[in-house]
């Protein structure tokens, strides 16, 4: 796992030099009714602060999510180192969770990294952006990922968006799916895992602060559930 994660690092600072020179700094947090990740819902009202920084096209970022209303929602803690070059762009994400639904660490200890007793998973991804449409690929390569029978499942999840204007409101649809069987996605084989329509639109409140509202309809037609986020992003 570590050769893996240093050699990301190392392809990432090597193209550095073909991207812009300006340090971007992210700050945000959005506040939804619910936790729809993929299809599959992670808990109810929640705020998810984001802190990031980016560096000719190289970023890490920081992500998590904690319940607002419900103290039994699991609290989550992910890291992401991304590179992007044009349209095309790479990165690996250590997602981390309070609680796992199987095995894990059952103290929720955020430094544990034993193979079967940790509360980590890591996933590579690669993408492209063509403008009308960009497609991701997604999978897990190590952490807390397996099959029923022990050995490690590879969970991944492949997804494209569209972005399109409507009415002076910012869409994007998403048709996501799961290539195989997995414990984490709850498939059996091939399946679409994920259908959204969200709206985002610009809420002025003076001349110089506005906070996006958005709305979103999502549907899992292999866990045959729908649902629908309410939300808004607070950000300088």
């Amino acid at each position: 796992m570590k050769k893996i994660v240093l050699f990301a690092l190392g392809m990432a600072m090597s193209m550095t030099t073909f991207a812009q020179d300006e340090v971007e700094t992210t700050i945000s947090a959005d506040v939804v009714s619910s936790y729809i990740w993929r299809g599959q819902e992670l808990g109810s009202v929640a705020l998810q602060p984001t802190l990031g920084v980016g560096y000719k096209g190289l970023s890490l970022t920081a992500w998590g999510s904690t319940g607002l209303t419900n103290p039994a929602d699991t609290k989550e803690f992910d890291f992401t180192l991304a590179y992007t070059l044009g349209g095309f762009n790479i990165g690996v994400t250590d997602y981390w969770f309070s609680a796992m639904p199987a095995g894990g660490d059952p103290d929720g200890r955020y430094f544990k990294y034993d193979a079967h007793a940790t509360n980590h998973v890591f996933e590579g991804n690669i993408g492209y952006d063509f403008g009308f449409a960009s497609f991701q690929w997604y999978t897990n390569f190590a952490g807390n990922d397996y099959k029923e029978d022990g050995k490690r499942a590879y969970s991944s999840y492949i997804e494209v968006v569209v972005p399109f204007k409507l009415s002076a409101i910012e869409w994007t649809a998403t048709a996501g799916a799961v290539p195989s069987a997995s414990l984490q996605y709850g498939t059996n084989g091939f399946a679409v895992t994920n259908l959204a329509l969200k709206a985002t639109k610009d809420i002025k409140i003076t001349d110089t602060f506005s906070i996006p509202l958005f709305a979103q309809v999502a549907a899992n037609p292999c866990s045959q559930k729908a649902y629908l986020v309410l939300g808004f992003t607070l950000q300088p």
